[in-house]
């Protein structure tokens, strides 16, 4: 059995800790991890106990949800999780009657933006200089400062 067939994707328990070490590799700003914990649902990978995956679903409205965060463990990248876990939030999406998922990303974050179009996302607009007045110290992503996000969206 594969470790995609062997994980599975759950929505947190509540007396669960939250899985910081992960959600910061995509995210760097607790603040901000806390800010939209707080409207969200989290959902985590789970392979043989283990969190290995986490994402973050935000209902936007009536039709449009957003992935806030989405992240792999290292170990575990490039396996086809990230695919998996994009897969579930649209169905969860759709279950709630939501039309539209949306997903950010830095314009240096190329795996990122690969998987995110390989999975029919649609760039659709720039935030500009969102990294620089929204997070405290420079962040950088394949030696590159990260200024603006790159907002994708698809329809479901």
């Amino acid at each position: 059995m594969s470790i995609i067939e062997k994980t599975i994707i759950r929505q947190i328990e509540k007396d669960e800790p939250i899985p910081y070490t992960l959600l910061l590799d995509a995210d760097p700003s607790k603040e901000l991890i806390d800010k939209y914990l707080l409207q969200s649902e989290l959902y985590v990978a789970i392979l043989d106990g283990r969190m290995i995956g986490c994402y973050v679903l935000c209902v936007l409205n009536d039709d449009r949800a957003e992935i806030k965060n989405i992240a792999v463990a290292e170990k575990y990248q490039r396996m086809g999780l990230g695919a998996i876990m994009l897969n579930d939030a649209e169905t969860r999406a759709k279950e709630k009657g939501i039309a539209y998922m949306l997903i950010g990303t830095g314009t240096a974050s190329f795996d990122a933006l690969k998987l995110y179009q390989r999975q029919g996302y649609e760039m659709t607009s720039i935030k500009k200089n969102y990294i620089v007045e929204n997070y405290k110290e420079p962040i950088f992503e394949n030696g590159i400062r990260l200024k603006h996000v790159v907002v994708l969206e698809k329809q479901l």
